[in-house]
């Protein structure tokens, strides 16, 4: 949704684009990340037939493969997950260490440090 109205083929705009959304997220009391593909349900199998779980799933998300949602990630205090059933999956907080995992962002900067404090390659 928050991707749909920017014209990707000029950089200009694209660059205006991810700077002010990443403000909006800072500014946000509060985000909201509904995952699709991620269900509660017990949905899908793994080869062996068997159920997968919600964490099981929740690394494969695709939102974590899209630059908006780690702009969400580092810029927004606080940020609540949610199932393809609309069930809360756990806040930013809770999930620090699989989002980690998962990102390769730093505890730190999930916690809201300085960005400065970090290299580019981090």
């Amino acid at each position: 949704m928050d991707t749909c109205c920017i014209d990707k083929s000029s950089s200009a705009e694209l660059s205006e684009a991810i700077n002010s959304m990443f403000r909006w997220y800072q500014n946000a009391d509060r985000c909201y990340v509904y995952l699709p593909d991620v269900s509660t349900s017990g949905e899908g199998t793994n080869l062996l037939l068997s159920p997968i779980t919600w964490e099981a799933a929740f690394p494969g998300s695709r939102c974590f493969t899209r630059g908006w949602t780690l702009q969400e990630l580092i810029a927004s205090a606080s940020v609540e997950f949610f199932s393809r059933e609309r069930d809360w999956l756990g806040s930013k907080k809770l999930l620090e260490e699989k989002i980690h995992e998962i990102t390769s962002i730093a505890i730190e900067a999930l916690r809201g440090a300085p960005l400065a404090r970090f290299t580019i390659e981090e």
